[in-house]
């Protein structure tokens, strides 16, 4: 591990030690994000290239097992970054619930402070009708003539609606 952070660029061993522990402590969310954003891009960027050498190198020796020695390097960087990215990720997420119990913290002093408002008179009671209340009632009497009469104006409509339809 030390060889290989040894072999890196400097620019690359800056951002692995910006990942140590007494860093991280003094970074606030938003550099925390930035950090992480910039370990990310660096490990994705060695995953990728490891991938990419990797097929190529299957395809030329027709073996995965001749292809897996080489590009050791690129596989070492990446596992480098994805242990950053993992220190970073974890503080970032303290961070995180840090502020959002501060948040929550706010918001009830801010509820608690408000001055206190009478809760809204109730509603006027609601008179209960019932669903034929609101019905023209027909108060003839059901003599056997009008249910008659009912029923014959009802299937000359539907006769006529049948017409139409088979049209």
């Amino acid at each position: 591990m030390q060889a290989l952070l040894g072999s890196m660029t400097d620019a690359e061993q800056m951002l692995v030690r910006e990942t140590a522990g007494e860093e991280l402590a003094t970074l606030d969310e938003d550099e925390l994000v930035a950090l992480h954003t910039r370990v990310r891009r660096a490990r994705d960027k060695y995953v990728k290239l490891y991938r990419r050498q990797s097929a190529d190198r299957v395809r030329s020796t027709a073996a995965r097992g001749k292809a897996f020695p080489r590009g050791g390097r690129d596989r070492d960087k990446a596992e480098v970054f994805e242990a950053a990215l993992a220190r970073v990720s974890r503080r970032l997420a303290a961070a995180a619930r840090a502020a959002a119990r501060e948040l929550k913290a706010e918001r009830i002093a801010e509820a608690r402070a408000a001055t206190f408002t009478p809760p809204p008179p109730p509603p006027p009671p609601v008179r209960r009708r019932s669903p034929r209340e609101d019905q023209v009632a027909d108060r003839r009497p059901r003599t056997p003539d009008r249910l008659k009469r009912h029923g014959s104006t009802r299937a000359a409509t539907k006769r006529v609606q049948a017409r139409k339809d088979s049209r």
